[in-house]
């Protein structure tokens, strides 16, 4: 079983390159089904859930090529109803195919999705904006199946801001008949991104202040789109410098996109600079403690939580984090405790005491987030620390041993 073998104690210091944002690419890949048109997409992470979702629109007759990071995808047959149960019960953004499909075929069965078990996730927001547009839906015990002669525009009120639902709703409403009305949306760089190439795509899309509003077409046409940057792969080496002591920048980024990130950090009074697409951050002697409540965009990101209260194990003093977004975000923490942190969680909410070090150990990754969290743990611990399942960090991280090596990090992945 392959795994990571991680030298603690030596400081980051230097600047690495960051990928494309694995959140936006897996929503463009589906977006490839609105279309017999090539999309192309440029910057698109190497990833194993980008792979997935590849290899699940490949199984509905689309023709795939990769040359490094740029993918083309194009037709080969006819439009398939029915994905690869491999794929979609492999992760949960496979799900968002049922809407595109369902525009363009009338029909569509897809099985229940999988991905990271940090919480339940229900799909039930989903189906009901695709109700609303006309769609007729029968759940099994492991499969969704949904038809409707012609979907149409409808007005949608999300009970909660779900990035997969808007996603989902957004792509299906492009060829619904009329317009359709997201009310309460996620507003997630990674949505801002796909209406980017939907519109390039030729769909009708206006981004109000508490709306999305969408008008129907009957056809949209290929594009090329280049993906943003991965925000959250970003912020998590820039916790890999703070936790070192060291020095780190990383190149390619939006720092408007980390805004919040970037604000929870100047309350520790840690010191960083932003250039136009780049942020360094400078470590504090001992950073402060935080009080941190985890929300949707513009909020503190859930899935720069775990990282956090890795950082937070290491901070002076007591610091409290609230999570908002998925129940069992905090799955990891008896793991970090075993390397001596001080952390004790009751319901949604983590207090953390902050220890002067970390000790090795020998770990395994819930989750893609939990998994770089406890990677980080090792940089600063004490000893060797061995992290287990890396395959679930590779999920949402590229090569990170050989970045980490680029910035002074003693890692070796081991067969």
């Amino acid at each position: 079983m392959e795994h990571l073998l991680i030298e603690g104690g030596r400081r980051l210091q230097g600047k690495v390159s960051i990928d494309g944002a694995k959140n936006a690419a897996l929503p463009a890949c589906v977006a490839s089904l609105l279309t017999d048109d090539p999309l192309v997409l440029h910057r698109i992470p190497d990833l194993r859930d980008v792979a997935t979702a590849l290899l699940t629109v490949s199984s509905l007759g689309k023709h795939v090529t990769r040359q490094g990071w740029t993918v083309k995808i194009a037709r080969q047959g006819p439009l398939g109803e029915v994905p690869d149960s491999r794929y979609v019960e492999q992760m949960r953004a496979s799900f968002l195919v049922l809407g595109p499909l369902l525009a363009r075929l009338g029909h569509a069965v897809v099985p229940l999705p999988g991905g990271c078990t940090i919480g339940r996730r229900p799909v039930d927001f989903h189906l009901q904006g695709l109700q609303a547009m006309g769609a007729r839906v029968e759940e099994g015990t492991d499969a969704v199946a949904l038809r409707a002669e012609r979907l149409r525009g409808a007005e949608i009120e999300l009970p909660y801001p779900s990035v997969g639902a808007t996603e989902h709703l957004i792509m299906t409403a492009t060829l619904a008949q009329g317009e359709t009305v997201i009310r309460n949306p996620a507003k997630e760089p990674e949505i801002t991104d796909l209406i980017s190439l939907l519109l390039k795509m030729g769909a009708q899309i206006r981004v109000e202040q508490d709306a999305i509003r969408v008008h129907g077409t009957d056809r949209l046409h290929g594009a090329e789109h280049t993906i943003i940057p991965d925000r959250l792969e970003a912020g998590t080496y820039l916790l890999a410098g703070a936790m070192t002591g060291g020095e780190v920048t990383v190149h390619g980024v939006v720092p408007a996109h980390l805004r919040s990130f970037l604000d929870v950090l100047r309350e520790t009074h840690l010191e960083f600079s932003a250039g136009e697409d780049s942020i360094t951050l400078i470590s504090a002697p001992r950073p402060e403690p935080v009080h941190v409540v985890t929300a949707p965009h513009p909020g503190y990101p859930t899935d720069l939580q775990p990282p956090l209260v890795a950082f937070l194990s290491l901070c002076r003093g007591e610091s409290r984090v609230e999570e908002r977004v998925f129940e069992r975000r905090f799955d990891y923490v008896p793991a970090l405790n075993r390397m001596g942190a001080e952390i004790e969680v009751a319901g949604s909410t983590a207090v953390i005491r902050g220890v002067s070090d970390l000790d090795a150990a020998v770990v395994a990754a819930p989750d893609i987030r939990a998994g770089a969290a406890l990677v980080l743990a090792g940089l600063a611990a004490r000893g060797q620390t061995t992290v287990y399942q890396i395959e679930k960090i590779e999920r949402g991280y590229s090569g990170m041993d050989e970045k980490l090596r680029s910035l002074g990090a003693q890692v070796e992945r081991v067969a």
